[in-house]
């Protein structure tokens, strides 16, 4: 089982970016899926959760900027991340808890990471 982040980029602050966390592999079914971020010289946060359900959580920071989203035909975890600004600058990671096909427990699985700079 994989993860692939993807999306991040430069941008202006005010800006818009949509992440995308791609998994690939043997999966027989995903829990709880969530993006962390960890800016430079700082420890890794948590930026949002999403649940099988769809239920929701963000940092209060990123509250009415980011909305995450998830596609579970996909199995595919989305953050789109509006009015940015120079404090959202970090390394973006997906997360997810996901049983793999075959086995009978739920493993926590990260990607990769993708860079996200806020800067005029």
């Amino acid at each position: 089982v994989q993860l692939q982040a993807s999306g991040g980029g430069l941008v202006q602050p005010g800006g818009s970016l949509r992440l995308s966390c791609a998994t690939s592999g043997s999966i027989f079914s995903i829990l709880d899926m969530g993006w962390y971020r960890q800016a430079p010289g700082k420890q890794r946060e948590l930026v949002a959760t999403i649940t099988s359900g769809g239920g929701r959580n963000y940092l209060d920071s990123v509250k009415g900027r980011f909305t995450i989203s998830r596609d579970n035909a996909k199995n595919t975890v989305y953050l789109q991340m509006n009015s940015l600004k120079p404090d959202d600058t970090a390394v973006y990671y997906c997360t997810a808890y996901i049983r793999p096909g075959g086995s009978s427990k739920y493993n926590n699985y990260w990607g990769q990471g993708t860079l996200v700079t806020v800067s005029s």
